[in-house]
């Protein structure tokens, strides 16, 4: 029994170490593979592309609509009992009148009188006990508002739906080209911060040897401990926010979290500048303008649709009917018990409306109004676009020029160190000052980083403000 219960807990731990590896898959993708993982996993996106797939069988339906509608029809019935109508018997008072016109006299010797024959009230049905009736019905809408307004309508809202998409694929590009570039920046950051973490500990192991031969103080290497420490808090601090972004990242392209990402694009200032501020744009190159622009479309078709109301609904009809009675008596004059009889239809239903109180002249005010308010819409939308891209034009210019400024810091402030620290280790210098040399291009290397992201994110706001993100 122990073996046996040993077995099962190894085979359950194979299978959660069979699932594991299949569960964790790394991926290694540039910032254009992760919009496309994008594009197939984010929920938001499989909405869109579904609502275009609702409004593709909308227009089937609206389609649909204008084509022949046919329709079958089964009725059969069986009477308990019959419904009975009641005749009036004039047999027995028409042979007396007869009688009286021959003279015939009864026992009296009195002539026949017709008014002594007894009044009689036979019970007859007109309908037979089994009834079944069959039919099919033909109708074929020739014009209706509606339906041909909702015709011409489709494929705008087709392309209303498409452009929807081109939307949310904006939205999803901005957000996974910035999550991606913040951990990237972050990563290329933390191989300085481990550059001087690596400097500050080999320059405090040169100075516990220094100070074993009465060279430096220990106030020189406790200085440099603490500043060793601080470059440690710092780059754990680094690694935890790295940690965090590539949990958004992949949350942003939809992967689970169980998964690895290595990024294989290279960022550097160059690139970042590569095609600054070229510039060709057109209102048309936004979808949100396209998708206001079929909004307006959409909107005059809603008031055509109300103008044509007032117009008649015509459909053609066709019916055809066979119905059958199956009545014992039929038997004695047909030769069989059921009788089958035909009938057929032929038609144009023509619906003209009068007058309706006023309500089609009040729905195509508002749908009128309503095509307003989109032009209104576009309108502000278009001057908020030329403002965006403002802003995001002068933004960027002046976030490439700090991190051309920060840059050449950077390299200014790592020259100054190496000076200070040969000095340092030919005797005419201090420690003092190679742990203030450090520090300073800690903070440039710092300070270029940020003005790295900050470009970053000033490129990818101004190409999105020009619709070519």
């Amino acid at each position: 029994m122990k073996c046996n219960g040993v077995k099962i807990l190894l085979l359950i731990g194979t299978f959660f170490q069979i699932n594991n590896v299949h569960a964790q898959t790394t991926h290694s993708i540039s910032v254009k593979d992760a919009v496309s993982i994008a594009f197939e996993n984010v929920a938001s996106l499989k909405n869109a592309k579904l609502d275009y797939k609702i409004a593709e069988a909308r227009n089937k339906e609206i389609t649909g609509m204008a084509l022949p509608q046919i329709t079958g029809s089964l009725l059969g019935n069986h009477y308990l009992s019959l419904p009975l109508i009641q005749f009036p018997d004039a047999t027995e008072s028409a042979i007396y009148k007869v009688l009286q016109r021959e003279g015939v006299r009864d026992g009296a010797g009195l002539l026949v009188d017709p008014n002594n024959a007894e009044f009689k009230v036979n019970n007859f049905s007109f309908l037979a006990p089994w009834n079944v009736n069959a039919g099919i019905s033909v109708q074929q809408l020739l014009f209706e508002p509606q339906v041909f307004v909702g015709l011409q309508a489709r494929e705008a809202l087709i392309e209303s739906n498409s452009i929807n998409i081109k939307i949310e694929e904006d939205k999803l590009r901005d957000a996974v080209h910035k999550s991606y570039y913040a951990v990237l920046i972050a990563e290329k950051q933390l191989i300085y911060i481990h550059e001087s973490s690596l400097r500050l500990q080999k320059l405090a192991a040169d100075m516990e040897v220094l100070f074993k031969n009465g060279f430096v103080e220990k106030l020189d290497i406790d200085k440099t401990i603490v500043s060793l420490n601080n470059i440690r808090t710092i780059e754990n601090q680094l690694k935890n926010g790295i940690a965090i972004g590539y949990a958004v990242l992949k949350q942003t392209i939809g992967l689970q979290q169980s998964d690895s990402i290595l990024l294989t694009d290279v960022l550097s200032s160059d690139k970042i500048k590569e095609g600054m501020l070229e510039e060709n744009f057109t209102y048309n190159d936004r979808n949100e303008i396209k998708f206001l622009d079929k909004a307006v479309e959409l909107q005059g078709l809603d008031v055509r649709r109300y103008q044509l109301s007032y117009g008649p609904t015509i459909a053609a009809f066709y019916n055809f009917q066979r119905s059958g009675q199956r009545n014992e008596r039929f038997e004695s004059f047909t030769g069989k018990p059921w009788f089958w009889y035909n009938a057929g239809l032929v038609g144009l239903n023509v619906s003209v409306p009068i007058f309706d109180g006023l309500q089609k002249k009040y729905k195509i005010k508002q749908a009128q109004y309503s095509q307003e308010k989109v032009k209104n819409i576009l309108v502000a939308t278009k001057n908020g676009i030329d403002v965006e891209r403002t802003a995001a034009k002068n933004t960027f210019r002046n976030a490439v020029l700090a991190m051309d400024v920060q840059e050449k810091n950077m390299q200014l402030a790592e020259k100054v160190y190496n000076t200070v620290k040969k000095k340092y280790e030919q005797g005419l210098g201090s420690s003092f000052e190679v742990l203030q040399a450090d520090t300073e291009m800690q903070q440039a290397q710092s300070n270029y980083f940020k003005a790295m992201y900050d470009a970053t994110i000033a490129k990818i706001n101004y190409a999105k403000a020009l619709g070519k993100l």
